[in-house]
């Protein structure tokens, strides 16, 4: 709060500035030299002073001002408190186009890095806004349009990465945002933009504090809105291109930026547009000091940019209360009108679709004569590469949409599935400690580290909508807030380059290419024994979504069901998360379908529930075979590809339905 003299409080501005100061003499205090002749290694500690060390510190600072800069102008042209680059898919898009871009025409890259990087992120908030126009930029609605375009971007980055690993593999290591400078170019490069930029948000302050009112209100003002938003927003994506062009991906400083500038007591637009960017530049600072401090010899701890993107999880938690929408997500399939007089007869269709596909994946594929089917000695030679992995796939796909039933019941919320909220990423985070801890980690320890990963994530998350009184907008923040956090922690790791890399790279597609003995036995086994009891928990999944009130009154002991839940929840969406990575959005689609069709009682949803999604993911498979064959795409790309719109969809029920 203002103090009553009107100055903002200046300690907690103080502690950072003193952190930053005192940070940096240690850097310099205690900085490894070079080894050698005492003359030779002066004259190398001097180059390695004036060309790497201080250009880094220069372009901490330049680059987390106009990160803090760009962050308060979309937090202000959007009026949303957790707008920034990396929720609105803008880091993600420019990532995507930059990999596009090095991957095809590296020379063009070369030529032009920023101007493709800002094309990419524009393209991406374009989509988001277009997704949530209709619900004039709803907060909640643009976050999840946000989380679905980046997810996406992702999803299309690392399978290019895959595919064309001799030239993209760079883009990810750098994407992770290292700062590491060889000389003054990026400084020189950057600083102009960020002057540029401070002049131009200037020049726009009268605008930026008449957009804090509302759409009439500020047209009776005179600004034409449409162009005020649009230039503003191209400012913002510029800046924040620009840095992305520079120095790679900085996680979530636009966002820390004017929320620790809020702190410090900036209130009015003009304080924040001035404090942002002063925040901004002393957080990167400090973190990449740390990052120096702690790492050994000259190598960095992590990349700085990874170690920021850290902050966005708690920060995303944090802001959960001042964010308010329209419950966009609470619209639910459960009212469909269609009823199923015979559940029994459409549970069979069903089967029989899954049988079908499961013919269609194991038996038809393209040759270079054309398509063909596979019968005698060539169906014999194939049947030990695609039955393994139309296995694990129809495997995971099922134990997917079992999983995000019992996430729909157990949260009251129809959104809920383990993609969306954030325990899939868990069980990622979960991988990347086991890799930390063991060398060379056998599948059954990373089995172990991602069921962990993924119990941890969804415990979190069940006492952070218990709070909230299983609010949906408050959910799916969460879930972001935790998809967040614990994707910065693999992205530290991606950012290595070695062989724990690979592994995640190839986690993250969701590639089945490699799926053997071991991956098909094991979805087969653990799809029986985690699903069948669900089949005798029907009670508890009936009761829970009425609240925790009325259930314990009914006389269902909560906790210990909760708790049961969440662990058979938690160990299918990490063993399928294992098999098919952690992108698809299966356990969001399955429940879905299975309740559009028709069917009203629980263990008819259920089962539904499970034949649809071992259905998607072994269609998802057999396209990713197919369809630029002879070359073969992630099928966890083909499976986001397929959630993304569906989930999109269902941001509009409820607004269709009203």
């Amino acid at each position: 709060m203002p103090m009553r003299n009107g100055l903002p409080h200046l300690l907690p501005a103080a502690v950072l500035g003193i952190a930053c100061v005192t940070s940096f003499i240690l850097l310099l205090t205690f900085r490894p030299h070079v080894p050698g002749e005492a003359a030779t290694a002066a004259v190398l500690d001097a180059i390695l002073l004036w060309d790497s060390l201080l250009p880094r510190a220069a372009i901490a600072l330049i680059a987390g001002a106009a990160l803090g800069l760009a962050g308060a102008l979309l937090q202000r042209v959007l009026r949303n408190p957790i707008a920034d680059a990396s929720t609105l898919g803008i880091a993600s898009g420019a990532q995507l186009a930059l990999t596009l871009g090095l991957g095809f025409l590296p020379l063009l890259t070369g030529i032009s890095r920023e101007l493709i990087a800002f094309a990419g992120g524009f393209a991406a908030v374009a989509i988001v806004l277009v997704l949530s126009w209709r619900r004039g930029l709803d907060p909640v609605t643009v976050a999840i349009s946000g989380m679905i375009v980046s997810l996406i971007a992702a999803s299309l980055s690392v399978t290019l990465v895959l595919a064309r690993g001799e030239y993209a593999m760079s883009i990810h290591v750098w994407g992770a945002g290292g700062l590491n400078q060889q000389d003054w170019s990026g400084v020189i490069s950057l600083a102009p933009r960020l002057a540029a930029g401070i002049l131009a948000a200037a020049l726009l302050l009268r605008p930026l504090n008449v957009l804090a009112l509302d759409d009439s209100s500020a047209r009776s003002l005179g600004v034409a809105l449409h162009g005020v938003r649009f230039s503003i927003l191209v400012l913002a994506v510029w800046l924040s291109a620009s840095v992305t062009a520079t120095v790679g991906i900085i996680g979530f400083l636009g966002l820390a930026a004017p929320t620790m500038a809020r702190f410090c007591g900036a209130r009015t637009t003009g304080q924040v547009m001035m404090t942002a960017p002063l925040t901004g530049s002393a957080v990167l600072f400090l973190t990449d000091c740390l990052t120096q401090l702690l790492g050994p010899g000259f190598s960095d701890l992590v990349p700085t940019g990874a170690a920021t993107a850290l902050l966005g999880g708690p920060l995303l938690l944090m802001l959960l209360p001042r964010v308010h929408g329209f419950s966009a997500v609470t619209a639910t399939a459960d009212a469909a009108s269609r009823q199923v007089r015979k559940p029994a007869v459409t549970l069979a269709l069903l089967a029989l679709a899954l049988a079908i596909i499961f013919a269609l994946a194991l038996g038809l594929s393209p040759r270079d004569q054309g398509w063909s089917v596979a019968t005698g000695p060539l169906f014999s030679e194939l049947l030990p590469f695609r039955l393994p992995r139309i296995l694990a796939a129809g495997g995971a796909g099922a134990m997917l949409g079992a999983a995000g039933f019992i996430m729909q019941r157990v949260t009251g919320n129809p959104i809920a599935s383990p993609e969306v909220l954030g325990v899939s990423s868990g069980g990622g985070a979960g991988l990347t400690a086991a890799l930390f801890l063991f060398s060379v980690p056998s599948p059954a320890i990373m089995l172990l580290g991602m069921a962990l990963g993924s119990f941890a994530a969804l415990l979190v998350m069940i006492a952070i909508a218990g709070r909230s009184g299983f609010s949906a907008e408050r959910l799916l923040l969460a879930g972001i807030a935790i998809s967040a956090f614990c994707m910065a922690i693999v992205s530290m790791v991606l950012a290595q380059g070695d062989m724990r890399s690979y592994i995640l790279l190839t986690w993250m597609a969701g590639s089945t290419s490699r799926a053997g003995a071991f991956e098909a036995w094991t979805a087969i086994i653990t799809l029986i024994v985690l699903t069948a009891p669900l089949f005798l928990m029907i009670r508890w999944l009936t009761i829970l979504p009425l609240g925790t009130g009325l259930s314990r009154s009914i006389g269902l002991r909560v906790l210990p069901s909760r708790l049961v839940l969440a662990v058979l929840a938690a160990l299918m969406t990490a063993i399928s998360s294992f098999l098919v990575g952690p992108l698809s959005l299966t356990g969001l689609i399955a429940p879905h379908l299975a309740r559009l069709i028709g069917l009203q009682k629980l263990h008819h949803q259920l089962a539904a529930a499970i034949l649809i999604g071992a259905g998607v993911l072994m269609m998802a498979d057999w396209l990713s075979r197919v369809v630029i064959y002879p070359y073969q795409v992630p099928v966890g790309l083909f499976a986001a590809l397929i959630g993304g719109p569906y989930l999109l969809w269902l941001l509009g029920l409820k607004e269709r339905s009203s």
